[in-house]
């Protein structure tokens, strides 16, 4: 069974977006972080919290509890539609391997073509290839 598909499918069919899927330490922690166009609120998450432990127990997915939240401020950018979504915001991007001996950047989503994020950082544009963004979150409006 995939589990990631799973959560995935399940939330989709909700109206919302699988964000991350993490499990974690002993006991087995598992967490799910769900986002939709609107925002997510204390009641979305108990809802799907609810619906993920029955459809999991029909699975027979071994974990010992259940964390379900929203992705937070800081939301992780993980696919292109999300750098999409996000243009014009603030983001924190570290790359796997260094460009101009720096492997972190800041800067503002403002594109994204080909694979490639176009991203300002202190005035400069600078082209990034998604294949070389090891993580990337937004930044928090002050």
């Amino acid at each position: 069974m995939d589990l990631e598909n799973l959560v995935r499918t399940t939330l989709s069919q909700q109206g919302y977006e699988l964000v991350a899927l993490e499990m974690a330490g002993r006991p087995r922690v598992l967490r799910v972080f769900m986002d939709k166009a609107d925002g997510i609120t204390v009641d979305d998450c108990a809802a799907m919290s609810h619906l993920l432990g029955r459809v999991f127990e029909v699975e027979a997915v071994d974990y010992d509890r259940l964390e379900v939240s929203s992705p937070g401020l800081d939301r992780p950018l993980r696919t292109p539609q999300d750098f999409e979504r996000f243009l014009g915001a603030k983001a924190a991007i570290e790359l796997r391997v260094p460009l101009n001996g720096r492997k972190r950047f800041t800067g503002v989503l403002r594109g994204l073509e080909n694979d490639r994020l176009e991203l300002e950082v202190d005035g400069t544009m600078m082209s990034l290839s998604l294949g070389d963004i090891d993580k990337a979150r937004l930044v928090p409006a002050l």
